[in-house]
Parts: structure tokens; sequence; C-alpha cells
């Protein structure tokens, strides 16, 4: 009897190993890519016979002693729907099969952003019947080490019940594109708000850089769970020695309160994300305080508060008493101090901020970071006393590199595609000139990963925002980082959109996703689908200086430079002589150059246009309506040349 049991045991486990499975990514209402080969793969038993069948194709492969297996479909014509089925010991059946174009859109939140979010999104969504257009959103995970399968995901047809949840910038892509090839089009959506470019690089791309590998060296080949360990210890580390004390969740209650001594705490300059001074990476809890002086006659009056913006969430207290708190982390927070609060002499305010993931901190203008009781109004920016409540313990996707990739990428290969979308930059900003660096060892190591040569790869030149109220004068991360993207042009096979002029400088989330969409398809109509169009705007070529005035030539001119404004006047330059101050230029478009002067600047030697992390002001275009690029023509000092990416040890 006991043999019988061992033999029905062993029957049963054969048959349960012996059971072809597929990645999830091979399921119904899925697109193939047409004009490639197509792999198919997945895992039966060792040495498994397997049969695929698709269209009028069939092939014959079996697996490996490890089980896996692979095989190469013939290339394919647009067209569809048809099934494909993959038989071993059981079989699988796939169907509404579609051949057509196949699109990876990946990046941070501005990919993420649905359609549900964007301009005219009811109308949108009411419109939108393409069962041609399809999606396949892989979920968010995170892991050490490559996996070989998403942890979810889903083929979804394009409709008025399923385009809310579709990446606005890939469907407005897609439309266009669809628009003018009618064939399939398939996007992969595999994206995460917040991720800075390492996360989605793979070890082996560090291990090839100059710039990385000794940084990837440091990255241990465990699980999560040991790795968190690790993190966890070294942060609380870090922190502990920054504020000269442990970390004590248990007595932060007294905080708030308008006696407490916080005269041993470290400090952080305010409004400043916390990653880009001594606080450095990290997600949690602080809890910020700061002293104000108020004369008898201010003393019990009403007033109000103005904290900028705070990355994710705040409670504010006046003197002990909460006056407000949100959890929007882009609003702007104004909160009402009631009469009888402040009173003469010094008054404290405490914040305590809570921050999920990516920056953290209070952020935005200073001009919005103030209190005023009744007719005085005095600045908060500054110096902040600040200590740490609790670190949050769960490793997020920017802990460590590699992450992303591991869990979001590695699973896709060697899944045949056209080309990727890549919207994403936002969280690498403080780090622009080393990005220069980074951003092309991302998209050299998926070209080597994949081996489908170099393979189209346009991306989104980040918009305005007015993060730190940078300018030429004071630096601006965003427009170095913007710099980094451009320089990216170098590769071959890639192509930028620009976006300065369609952003919003309060939103970090502009909602035009339809221009971004629809200059992404320009660059892809003209490369890949070799149409007569023009798909980028002006771009720096030279300048020479004339007496007081530089004048500037520019390639991609399309029919010829032009500019928004009714009267002529071209925004968005600066010029700068020896001193290296920048004034604001005027600029006139003469025989498709631009004369840029300045009363201020007799002798002139360099100019920036649109440097800034707001540059909206930007109004030079080309006649077919693409915005020209900011630029400068100095290689003087920036404010990101010594931040670099480091890994927590």
């Amino acid at each position: 009897m006991k043999k019988q049991l061992l033999f029905l045991f062993l029957s049963i486990s054969f048959f349960t190993n012996a059971t072809v499975r597929l990645p999830k990514i091979f399921a119904d209402d899925m697109v193939l890519q047409r004009n490639k080969l197509i792999p198919i793969w997945g895992w039966a038993d060792a040495n498994e016979k397997i049969e695929i069948k698709f269209n009028k194709q069939t092939k014959n492969t079996k697996a490996d002693k490890n089980g896996k297996w692979m095989i190469r479909l013939e290339v394919e014509n647009a067209g569809g729907p048809y099934e494909l089925s993959i038989k071993g010991s059981n079989k699988i059946v796939i169907k509404n099969v579609l051949v057509g174009e196949v699109w990876i859109c990946s990046g941070q939140s501005n990919m993420e952003f649905r359609v549900s979010q964007a301009d005219n999104a009811e109308k949108e969504i009411k419109e939108a019947n393409y069962p041609f257009i399809r999606q396949f959103t892989i979920s968010r995970d995170i892991s050490s080490i490559p996996k070989n399968d998403v942890k979810a995901g889903k083929w979804e047809i394009c409709n008025k019940a399923t385009v809310s949840n579709f990446t606005a910038v890939g469907y407005f892509f897609a439309k266009k594109i669809y628009s003018e090839l009618k064939i399939p089009i398939g996007l992969i959506h595999t994206s995460w708000g917040g991720t800075v470019s390492e996360t989605w690089t793979s070890r082996n791309g560090f291990e090839s850089s100059e710039e990385f590998k000794e940084m990837i060296a440091g990255m241990p080949n465990v699980n999560l769970d040991s790795i968190s360990k690790v993190f966890n210890n070294s942060i609380s580390k870090r922190v502990e020695t920054l504020q000269g004390s442990k970390i004590n969740p248990a007595i932060t209650g007294t905080y708030k309160e308008f006696g407490f001594d916080d005269s041993t705490w470290p400090q952080l300059n305010e409004p400043e994300v916390w990653e880009s001074q001594a606080l450095g990476e990290f997600d949690g809890v602080v809890w910020l305080r700061k002293k104000i002086t108020l004369s008898a006659n201010e003393a019990g009056k009403t007033g109000t508060i103005e904290l900028s913006k705070i990355d994710d969430e705040d409670i504010t207290y006046v003197n002990g008493v909460e006056v407000g708190r949100n959890n929007n982390w882009d609003a702007k927070r104004k909160y009402t101090i009631p009469a009888g609060i402040v009173k003469e002499g010094n008054n404290v305010i405490s914040i305590r901020v809570v921050d999920d993931g990516g920056n953290g901190g209070i952020y935005g203008e200073s001009d919005d970071f103030k209190i005023t009781i009744g007719d005085k109004i005095i600045p908060l920016k500054g110096k902040w006393k600040y200590q740490v409540e609790s670190i949050k313990s769960d490793i997020g996707p920017n802990s460590y590199p590699s992450l992303l990739y591991n869990a979001m990428v590695n699973p896709l290969i060697p899944y045949a595609f056209e080309g990727v979308l890549w919207y994403q930059g936002e969280s690498n900003a403080s780090r622009a000139q080393q990005y220069k660096k980074a951003f092309p060892v991302l998209i050299n190591d998926w070209r080597k990963k994949w081996n489908q040569g170099d393979f189209p790869f346009y991306f989104v030149q980040i918009s305005s925002f007015n993060e730190t109220n940078g300018t030429s004068n004071n630096g601006s991360m965003w427009a170095e980082l913007r710099e980094a993207q451009s320089q990216a042009l170098k590769l071959p096979n890639t192509g930028m959109c620009i976006t300065t002029d369609i952003g919003n400088p309060t939103n970090i989330h502009p909602t035009n996703k339809q221009d971004v969409g629809k200059r992404l398809a320009a660059i892809a109509l003209k490369n890949v689908y070799k149409q007569n169009n023009i798909c980028i705007g002006p771009t720096f070529k030279s300048m020479e200086i004339q007496g007081n005035k530089i004048v500037v030539s520019f390639d991609n001119l399309g029919s010829g430079l032009s500019t928004t404004d009714k009267y002529g006047y071209v925004k968005g330059f600066e010029i700068a002589g020896e001193d290296t101050v920048f004034y604001y230029a005027k600029a006139q478009i003469i025989n498709d150059k631009v004369v840029i002067y300045s009363e201020k600047v007799p002798n002139p030697v360099a100019i920036h246009f649109g440097w800034a992390d707001d540059a909206s002001d930007n109004n030079l275009y080309n006649k077919e309506g693409f915005p020209a690029d900011s630029f400068r023509t100095d290689n003087w000092k920036n404010v990101t040349d010594a931040v670099i990416y480091k890994m927590v040890k």
C-alpha cells in the first residue's frame, strides 16, 4: 500500500512539474511585434517536447534540463486576430492575438499618469473605441535578483471602460500612430512614480560602466529580507550620527510643545528636500521646529501660516496647538492660526512630516513659505531644527539599484517590440551631471539585454516646474537635467520630446499629455515609419559675438524660426559677461538666426536659453510648431557637479 501511495505521489508531482507554463505577458488579447522574429518561451518538465502553432506556422522544440524552452516564430505581417497554441503534456490556447507595433512605456509618475487625469479626460474616455490599441500593465514589484516573470499583469483592449487606466502619454502616442498606420498597437506599461534611473538599470549595466562599477560591487546578491536588515541598520546608524542621539519614537509626542528643548537638534535648510541635504536618501517621519519672535501688538491676533509644499504629509502646530494637516504631496499648505494662540516674544512652529518614498520634506518657492500675523509678514525660509521620529522600514524602489529592472523589466526579455518610450528624470535632478552618464548606461543596458540592436529609444525631456526656484544665477538642477537628457541624443536611434512649453510651473504632473504623445509619435513617424514630416524643434548650433550682441544659429529649423509672441519678441534668453552674472536679454529673429543683447552687458561672452526650473517663458519654435531645446554656451560651475549616486551599505 505504501508503494502504491508513493507511486501516486510521484505521478502527481511529475504531472505538476511537467505542466507547460508561459510568462504572464502571453495572454488573451496580446499584441505581437510585426516584421521581426517572435520569441515565445516558457517552462515545462526537463526535455519535454513542445509544439507551438500560430497563424500558418508550426514550430517544435523541447525544454532543456532545467525545464526552460524558447522558439522564435517567423516574421509576421500586421494582422489578426489569431490564436496562439502551446502544447506539451497540457495545451494552452491564447485567443484574440494581434500582430502590429509594440512599444514599451516606462519611467516614473508622468508615464504612470493615466488618461483619466489628462486634459479633457471625460471627452477622451467617451471617444475611446480602439480595439486595435491594447495595453499590458505590469504591477509594481521590486526584487534584488532578476525575476523570470512579472508579479502580475493584464492585456486590456482600449475602450470606454478600460482607457481610463492607460498611460496617458502612451495612449496618445498609440492613438496618433494608429491613425496614420491603421495597424494594431500594443503598449507594455512598466513604470513607477518617483523612481530614479538607477533602479531601472541592471547590475550588468553598472558593472560595464567606469562611473558605476565600484558602486555596484557593494550590492549583495541576496534576497530582499537580507538586504532590508542591512538597509535599516545603515540608515539608523547614519541618522543617529547626524542628530547625535538615538531614534526614540516614545518621546516624539512632546516635540510639538512650546517648551520642548530642541537646542541639540541639527538643522536643515527649508524649503529644500532633505535628499539634497545632510539627511540624504531617507523615507520616514521627521519633526521640524522653528522659533519666531512677535511683538505685543501682534500677540493674540489671528494669522495664517503658509508652508509652500510638503512631500508627502504634514501636521502643523503653533505653540503646541494643531493649526492644519494635509496628505497631498503637491498641494500648497496654507493654514489659519486662530486668535489667542500666538503671544509676545518667542513662538514655536512644529511640523511633523511623513515621507512615504522619493523626495521628502518641504519644497517649493520661498515666497510661499511665511507666517502672517496682522500686517506683519515673517519669512520662514532658512534653518530649521529637525529630529527623526522613525524610519520607514520597508525597502522602496529607490533603496538600491536595479530593483525595478529585476522585477519589472528583466521578465519581459526577450519579448519582441519596436521601441521604448521613456518619461523619467525628475527624481534624478539633484544628480543631473551624473545623469549624463547614468541615462546612457540605462539605454545601452536595455539594448544589450534584448539583443535587438539599437532599437528606437525616445524620451520626454522634463517639463517646466518651479521645484526650487532655480535660475541661471542661483543654479537650476532642472535645467542641468534637461541638458543631460539632450546629451543622450548622441546615442544612435534616440529622440527627445521637448515639453517646457506645455508644462505647469506649479504642478510636476502637467495634464497636457496629448501633445506629449503627439510629439513622440512625430519622432516615430519620421524615423521608424519613414514619413516625410518635421519631428523636432530648433537646437543650438553655434554663436558669434558681434560687439555687444550675440548671434545664434540653429539646426533643425524646419521651415524657419518663429515665435508665439505677436510682436515678435523672443523670450527665454539671458546674457552674461566675464563676471558670469546673467541678465534677461532682448532677442529677435533675423534671417533665421536669433540676435541677443542687453544694455547691462556691453561685452557679452555667454548666453542661456530656458536655463531655469520653470522655463515656460520659452517661446522660440520652428514654423512647424516644435519648441527649441534649452541650452547654454558656457561651461561654468553647475549646482549638481559633486552630487553622485550612493548606495546604502
